[in-house]
């Protein structure tokens, strides 16, 4: 058992942690970043949703809104298009719900 000992105290051993370095992630820019497709996504739900005013449009625009935030890479440029879709979404939901009904929509009374 002490000769395993002494094998784990080489100078060689990779597990000393003055040999150690703490790890620097690459640096990428902004423009070769992959592309956020859940953002993307819920953004042309969103206008789907408000254009169309179709609720599940919208309602799967915040769902995508939502899983772009949990999946963000690049602070700034996620939180951009996240806050746009987010508003396109909440746009839909409010003028659906509470804006004019859709024209067409309703059976004319004979």
């Amino acid at each position: 058992m002490s000769s395993h000992h002494a094998h784990a105290s080489s100078p060689s051993d990779p597990r000393q942690p003055s040999t150690a370095k703490p790890y620097v992630p690459p640096t990428i820019a902004p423009q070769d970043l992959p592309i956020d497709y859940s953002g993307f996504i819920a953004i042309v739900f969103g206008i789907t949703g408000v254009m169309l005013r179709y609720k599940l449009c919208s309602w799967l625009a915040i769902i995508f809104c939502a899983q772009s935030l949990a999946n963000m890479k690049n602070l700034e440029n996620d939180l951009k298009q996240i806050s746009m879709a987010m508003m396109m979404a909440i746009m839909g939901l409010v003028t659906n719900y509470f804006g004019p009904s859709r024209a067409g929509s309703s059976t004319p009374k004979s």
